[in-house]
């Protein structure tokens, strides 16, 4: 691995680590989507890098966060994410074998979705969403983890709607993102599968991503929620639809 690699990877970690302790989701869609379109590493290392990032960043983010969450509705969407994390990382081995052009353009599509779910979300319920609603979102959000590392999309979507405080909701995607992200990386350590590349990336990331995290704790940015999310869809719309043509020209 040549140093232009880590140093990329680096900055990139770092900006995503931020990103996500502000709003509360971004770190793996950023680094899955940025990462590819560079072509810093392979989609499969880069994942399971990112889960391990992501367990790092909620290590910092959550302490003394979870009293005031909904702690039913999280079991809820993560057993539903379990299952089907599982289901996603052997989809991913099996097509980044043999269609790695599909992985990516179906990455930037994740990306892109994750974006769109920023600004096209629907208004805020008025009573909480059913058990079994939050379950759903966390079969599509496994599986999404699986194949990427990217847990987001649905289940920000579904978060989205409730009717909480948007710290709550910050603090719940978190919580649900580090469930997906353990469950993801207990499965690739069963199967022997984190090798050199991914330990050496993921050691040079933590430090990075736990620094990220502080800086975005103490010092976030001086913008209202809608500047929030109107920056993340462009920065996601980016990232997705390069990763997109990149594979389609």
């Amino acid at each position: 691995m040549t140093l232009e690699i880590p140093l990329a990877f680096l900055a990139i970690a770092a900006l995503a680590g931020y990103f996500q302790t502000v709003t509360g989701f971004g770190l793996g869609m950023i680094v899955m989507g940025a990462t590819s379109g560079l072509a810093v590493a392979p989609v499969a290392s880069v994942a399971a890098v990112v889960s391990l990032m992501t367990l790092a960043n909620s290590a910092v983010a959550l302490p003394g966060k979870l009293k005031h969450l909904d702690m039913s509705v999280i079991a809820a969407t993560v057993v539903g994410i379990v299952p089907a994390t599982v289901i996603g990382v052997l989809l991913l081995d099996l097509l980044s074998a043999s269609a790695a052009s599909v992985v990516r353009i179906a990455l930037g599509l994740v990306v892109c979705y994750g974006g769109l779910s920023l600004v096209l979300r629907p208004r805020q319920r008025e009573t909480l969403s059913s058990r079994i609603s939050f379950f759903i979102s966390g079969v599509l959000s496994g599986l999404c983890g699986g194949l990427f590392g990217i847990a987001g999309p649905p289940v920000i979507y579904q978060c989205y709607r409730q009717p909480l405080a948007p710290v709550a909701i910050r603090n719940m995607l978190i919580l649900i993102f580090a469930a997906t992200s353990g469950m993801r990386t207990l499965f690739v350590a069963l199967k022997g599968a984190l090798d050199l590349e991914i330990l050496t990336l993921t050691a040079w990331a933590i430090p990075v991503v736990a620094l990220a995290t502080y800086a975005g704790r103490r010092w976030p940015p001086p913008l209202s929620s809608l500047a929030m999310r109107r920056l993340a869809f462009v920065t996601l719309m980016l990232i997705g639809g390069g990763l997109i043509l990149s594979e389609s020209t």
